[in-house]
């Protein structure tokens, strides 16, 4: 089951299904998060954003 399935305020239920269609796939957060572990030991990668380029309808 979906976490806004389960939200029984009908508003709040269509907000969270909105942010989902918009939300980052989990694997482009394991290739951001990958990206900041490959670098080489002279490199040091002190944060990562990571935000969504498009919205998506």
């Amino acid at each position: 089951m979906e976490l806004a399935d389960s939200i029984s305020d009908p508003a709040a239920r269509e907000r969270m299904k909105d942010f989902r269609r918009i939300a980052i796939p989990t694997d482009a957060v394991a290739r951001a998060i990958q990206y900041a572990i490959e670098q080489p030991d002279d490199v040091d990668v002190s944060e990562v954003i990571v935000r969504p380029t498009a919205n998506k309808n």
